[in-house]
């Protein structure tokens, strides 16, 4: 397989590659590839792995990644799965995701987990390539936004609007959390309905849960 130049000097960092998920973050058998860096500071956050030094985990080239998830093409073929990004915050690396996309073979779908709060010019990579986008809003009340994440969500939304428009509704899935100490079914619900008269109607609803320690 033949690689464009430009992947070769393109790196990125990764923090981890899970292979053979079913049904969790797209269809068929998938491998998540998480990235590191994120540019929100969430208060529950998941990874907070994607913060600590890069240094310490392999950055690695578009070929290099088609090369290492490769080894599951059969199960991505068989099943209609492929490859999910994740993180941390993929429309970071826009263009590696872009110029992997074009190596990799054509039936595999590759879906992307982001909150979409990165510039613009990251989401226009990617727009030709994802099969799906499952998109962590948060809350749709700004106030709200900045106090859990430590950033405005005015880049989401102009994302989310530019996303309606260029992408069928049914291959955008948004993620609605109910946030101990920061929101609740009313704010959900508000929420719910902005997305609804932006053309966006797939919603996951689902409860942040705090565990003691």
């Amino acid at each position: 397989m033949i690689l464009v130049s430009s992947c070769v000097y393109m790196k990125a960092p990764i923090i981890g590659v899970e292979r053979h998920r079913i049904a969790t973050d797209g269809q068929g058998i998938t491998t998540l590839v998480a990235f590191h860096g994120c540019p929100l500071r969430c208060k529950y956050c998941l990874n907070p792995q994607c913060f600590a030094d890069c240094a310490s985990y392999p950055a690695m080239t578009p070929q290099e990644l088609y090369e290492n998830v490769s080894v599951d093409n059969l199960y991505f073929l068989a099943t209609g799965g492929g490859v999910t990004f994740g993180g941390g915050e993929p429309p970071l690396y826009g263009e590696l995701i872009h110029d992997f996309c074009r190596i990799v073979p054509q039936e595999w779908n590759i879906c992307i987990e982001t909150s979409l709060n990165t510039g613009h010019n990251h989401m226009e990579k990617l727009l030709p390539h994802i099969a799906h986008w499952h998109i962590d809003i948060k809350d749709m009340d700004d106030r709200i936004y900045r106090k859990y994440t430590g950033k405005s969500n005015e880049q989401v939304i102009e994302n989310l609007k530019r996303l309606a428009a260029h992408t069928p509704q049914e291959h955008v899935t948004i993620r609605l959390p109910l946030i101990p100490n920061y929101n609740n079914e009313k704010h959900r619900e508000a929420s719910m309905n902005t997305l609804k008269n932006m053309g966006l109607e797939d919603f996951d609803l689902f409860d942040y849960i705090l565990h003691e320690h």
